[in-house]
């Protein structure tokens, strides 16, 4: 049986998907990083995926779609917005041929990024014994 190479760029996947999803998977990076400029991109679970003060979002290519996993309550707070699209859980599934809707991804990435903030100031929060909530 043959071993799965083991993918270490965002430029090595997007290289290595299938021919359908790289300008997809293109699209859907610069959203990302236009949303959010000071995450870093990482490979994790094989998977491109963006931190930003905790896990930011994923992304991956697969037989008929493009999978954008913003975690569920992302997807929870744009269910309106993201009707026309297949989500289960964290996940929106954007079909090859289809358009993506950018500004929708960069406001779920900023919901995101304002969810870690929140959570890291929380942890911070806790350290110091209080456990108020952000106003």
């Amino acid at each position: 049986m043959e071993k799965k190479k083991r993918i270490s760029t965002i430029d090595e996947y997007i290289a290595s998907a299938p021919t359908e999803a790289r300008e997809q998977l293109r699209l859907l990076r610069k959203a990302i990083l236009e949303a959010a400029p000071e995450s870093k991109e990482i490979i994790s679970y094989n998977m491109p995926g963006f931190k930003f003060h905790g896990m930011l979002v994923y992304m991956a290519a697969h037989t008929e779609h493009v999978g954008f996993y913003p975690l569920s309550s992302a997807i929870f707070h744009f269910k309106d917005q993201l009707a026309r699209y297949y989500t289960l859980r964290g996940t929106v599934r954007f079909p090859y041929g289809k358009k993506i809707p950018v500004a929708l991804v960069k406001r779920m990435v900023k919901f995101r990024m304002n969810e870690n903030l929140e959570k890291q100031w929380r942890r911070e929060q806790n350290k110091r014994g209080r456990v108020t909530r952000r106003k």
